[in-house]
């Protein structure tokens, strides 16, 4: 198993590096026809450290930056909601129309039957994308403070040259201080378009790879991100059978022996509102199976994947033995999916129950 730090020897169970978007939701219409729409907050790295906290009751911060404005101060307070410390946000200095620093808009629509879900992103040269080395104090983080856990992964990687500089200079100290990391590749084509493509993904992604303990990604990630060929399945990566996932998982331990553990989903799209879902996980050179949900139904699929991480993370951490650290990761993704945004609504006591077969009946 991993060797985590005793919870006495650190202020934070985890920390995410990331960026944190104002998500703006149109609910059950369409953002070209909305007149009104319901704001959250989400970020694919500080869902995870939400999750953590909101459901599994663990202390977490998020290391982000904002621009010094009223709409900074909106996500700030969201995130307070969540309960996830605030303490390392870097607040820029704002010009009055975003010139130099903004924050990030996500427009997402959930989807529905055969329309599928839909991200806008309006997020150029916001103030997470500005970060730069030397710009976050990692020593009082991980060797003052202390962190059980760090996270991060290739969206905030991908949103400029120095941010995935800080991301490797992050995990490089984090590792100096004993702190587990862990790495949600989440490739976003629309990221790196403009900047490289998969070259420069695979540039940035490599080299961070090094220092990572806990991948997470699914089968288009490691071709990606990582490089890896699976030969007869490249070609249709959404259809890679279970054979071809572990063969995946399989090629990605061998080309990085300092991962300890490597997880990813396994979706089969029916439908926006109809998936099967459950996901694997390689350890110590052995291959568990998740459980599984045909036909899960989805009122929206966002953030499915960072809840995945967060219950596997929280399984893991707590020394559970990978079947069932698996299975909490497995249980808390599908739950998460049933309810609108970014973030989890699940409890421990509903991931626990699904876990051991509870159904939908109602409780009273």
């Amino acid at each position: 198993m991993l060797s985590v730090k005793p919870k006495e020897q650190c202020r934070f169970d985890e920390v995410s590096l990331g960026e944190v978007m104002l998500r703006l939701d149109p609910g059950e219409g369409r953002v070209r026809t909305a007149r009104n729409f319901r704001a959250w907050e989400g970020g694919g790295e500080y869902n995870v450290a939400r999750g953590l906290r909101k459901c599994f009751k663990l202390d977490t911060a998020i290391i982000t930056a904002f621009a010094d404005n009223d709409i900074g101060y909106l996500i700030e307070d969201f995130i307070q909601q969540g309960g996830v410390d605030t303490r390392y946000i870097k607040w820029m200095p704002y010009d009055g129309i975003g010139r130099n620093v903004r924050n990030g808009l996500n427009f997402t629509e959930r989807g529905y039957g055969v329309r599928g879900a839909l991200g806008i992103s309006d997020r150029a040269n916001t103030a997470a994308a500005a970060l730069k080395p030397g710009d976050i104090n990692w020593e009082e983080i991980f060797g003052k403070q202390g962190a059980r856990w760090f996270h991060t992964g290739g969206i905030f990687a991908a949103l400029s040259e120095t941010a995935a500089e800080v991301a490797l200079e992050a995990a490089k100290c984090a590792k100096k201080h004993g702190t587990i990391v862990s790495y949600d590749l989440n490739y976003r084509p629309s990221l790196w378009k403009a900047i490289g493509g998969k070259a420069k993904a695979q540039e940035v992604n490599k080299e961070i790879a090094k220092y990572v303990d806990v991948m997470i990604g699914n089968e288009e990630d490691f071709e990606a991100c990582l490089g890896l060929h699976i030969e007869g399945n490249s070609e249709n990566l959404s259809e890679l059978n279970l054979d071809g996932y572990i063969k995946m998982i399989n090629a990605a331990s061998a080309a990085y022996p300092n991962f300890k553990a490597i997880g990813t989903t396994l979706r089969e799209v029916k439908s926006a509102t109809i998936n099967d879902w459950s996901a694997i996980c390689w350890a110590e050179g052995k291959v568990y199976e998740g459980m599984k949900f045909d036909g899960l139904e989805i009122l929206d699929r966002v953030g499915g994947g960072d809840s995945f991480a967060s219950g596997l993370i929280y399984g893991l951490m707590n020394g559970f033995d990978y079947q069932t650290a698996l299975n909490y990761g497995v249980c808390h993704g599908a739950l998460a999916m049933t309810t609108a945004g970014d973030t989890t609504t699940a409890r421990l006591k509903e991931v626990e129950g699904l876990m051991k077969g509870a159904g939908a009946r109602v409780q009273r």
